[in-house]
């Protein structure tokens, strides 16, 4: 009993671990593999694995990818009850 009562006071963790905890341990990062070990200790990349964006054509679009320093400030008043009740939200039928 006093075994596990020390091993208690030594520091048994049981919170979260992190990607930086632990000297044999990984845990990765959620992203998955793109390839395969071989039998001599290299490393293969399936092509069919790797990740690929897909980017739309911007060529007619209007929009800047930045906002300016320089462009006015405006305020938008948070919306009150009687808003909701105007637009009637909850009686929808």
């Amino acid at each position: 009993m006093q075994e596990v009562i020390r091993g208690l006071f030594r520091g048994a963790k049981r919170g979260v671990m992190t990607s930086k905890q632990g000297r044999n341990f990984y845990k990765g990062n959620r992203t998955g593999s793109m390839g395969r070990h071989t039998k001599h200790g290299g490393y293969v990349i399936d092509a069919n694995k790797v990740r690929t964006f897909v980017v739309p054509s911007l060529a007619g679009c209007e929009l800047k990818p930045y906002v300016s320093h320089s462009s006015d400030k405006f305020k938008v008043d948070p919306p009150t009850a009687t808003d909701f009740s105007t637009q009637n939200i909850f009686n929808q039928e």
